[in-house]
């Protein structure tokens, strides 16, 4: 439900030649906010596609914002800076995560926590749709390099369905330098060392073939990311 007072819960979809996955969802999240007690935003990152995405989103009646920069990481943190809600929620376009899935991420915000998150991998995650073998093993063995190097303690940090007070997360994403899928570690990273408590919650999480990530080639590039993250606080270049 979306009104003109500042909304509860604004919902950021970032959007990469979705013009096709795009509708289904907005629908859906639509749906869902319309009988929730409370206004709410939905806002699409058109991340300088080169189809009909943010024709199709401006023609489902939500907020359209056009990042010509390429990175999932920056159309995130376009976003997130740019979302009015009290509480915000980033959500990848396929909806993997089911948008109801949101109230589990909720009431660890009520009960305390700082940011909840999304996460796949915990023994209570229900995935209805499993990923090929071989890109969970890609993924778990990434995990691991990232509680090394970066996240301590969470066993998924890349679940694109994470919630944050809007104070919050314009104060990480206001620091956030990474463009591409490090974003999350990044974050995630910086919310650690200010102390900040971060709930894993077990979400629903079906697999959709047809994803924007090509395992290799961002997985090398997040090795990359990971180490200058490092670097970068480190060097005590962030602005947080």
């Amino acid at each position: 439900m979306t009104t003109s007072s500042a909304p509860f819960l604004s919902v950021v979809i970032p959007a990469y030649n979705e013009e096709r996955r795009l509708p289904p969802t907005l629908g859906r999240v639509k749906q869902y906010l319309a009988v929730q007690d409370y206004p709410s935003e939905i806002m699409v990152v058109d991340n300088n596609s080169k189809d009909a995405t943010a024709e199709v989103a401006r023609k489902a009646g939500v907020t359209v914002l056009s990042e010509p920069r390429q990175g999932k990481g920056i159309a995130v943190q376009t976003g997130m800076l740019a979302a009015r809600g009290e509480y915000v929620l980033f959500s990848d376009a396929d909806l993997s995560t089911p948008i109801e899935e949101v109230e589990k991420l909720m009431v660890a915000l009520r009960a305390g926590h700082d940011i909840a998150i999304g996460s796949r991998a915990l023994p209570e995650s229900n995935l209805p749709v499993r990923q090929p073998w071989y890109r969970e093993l890609v993924g778990r063995a990434g995990n691991l390099l990232v509680r090394v190097m970066a996240v301590h303690g969470i066993a998924d940090t890349q679940c694109g369905f994470k919630l944050f007070p809007r104070d919050i997360a314009r104060r990480l994403f206001g620091a956030q330098r990474m463009t591409g899928i490090a974003f999350d570690m990044e974050v995630l990273f910086l919310a650690q060392r200010l102390g900040l408590k971060i709930a894993e919650i077990p979400v629903t999480w079906i697999d959709n073939p047809d994803t924007r990530i090509s395992r290799v080639r961002d997985s090398a590039d997040a090795i990359k990311d990971l180490i200058r993250i490092r670097i970068t606080w480190l060097l005590r270049r962030y602005r947080v």
